[in-house]
């Protein structure tokens, strides 16, 4: 008989993050808004959605952090790029702001913050990079990151490039609209994850 301890396994805060950004990469472009939301928490016992994700979030618009960026990418958000020069949150401050959200959400909730997204890849470079960049670490570590468009996926039985909200079963879908807003899509995202973690697609038939 082992005498190993019994492993622990963590609890995982899941907090929804959208970013707008005006390029396709950090550095060269610039992260101009970053919008959060608490989702839910996550033990052995099983998934708790927030109750209300509006009811706990972090919002800031960022001063851009260089000369580049692609007018396509900057219209999405509707963000004027001259007033984030002017009044945009400095990138350190805010990130330094957000690291202590993260932490100080997740010690509450007893468990170790994970971000999710839809999809997570775009935002996570972003966040990551702005992270390390601007704090030199990151509260969800390295690979503290679930996409949602995966998690649909693999619940659903799709190759994943098969897969847009468009194709979700509508109740899975938040009732709020995707604004391109950063805070209001990291509300919307995080009624979406609550609903993915509790979905329980219907069994394939036997053949």
């Amino acid at each position: 008989m082992s005498s190993r301890p019994p492993h622990r396994v963590k609890p995982s805060l899941y907090v929804s993050v959208d970013i707008e950004a005006d390029g396709p990469i950090p550095g060269p472009y610039s992260m101009i808004s970053l919008g959060a939301a608490v989702a839910g928490r996550q033990d052995v016992q099983g998934f708790v959605p927030a109750v209300d994700p509006a009811a706990r979030t972090f919002y800031r618009e960022l001063r851009p952090i260089s000369e580049e960026f692609v007018p396509e990418a900057l219209a999405v958000s509707g963000l004027d790029r001259a007033h984030l020069v002017r009044g945009g949150s400095e990138p350190a401050a805010a990130m330094a702001e957000f690291a202590a959200w993260v932490r100080d959400v997740a010690a509450e909730a007893g468990a170790q913050p994970v971000m999710c997204g839809y999809p997570a890849s775009y935002d996570w470079t972003f966040l990551h990079w702005y992270l390390i960049r601007f704090t030199g670490e990151s509260p969800f570590g390295h690979s503290g990151c679930l996409d949602m468009k995966t998690l649909y996926a693999t619940k659903a039985r799709l190759p994943l490039r098969a897969v847009a909200k468009g194709t979700m079963p509508r109740e899975l879908l938040s009732r709020r609209r995707h604004t391109h807003h950063a805070l209001d899509d990291a509300i919307e995202q995080a009624e979406l994850f609550g609903n993915l973690m509790r979905w329980e697609p219907e069994p394939e038939p036997e053949v």
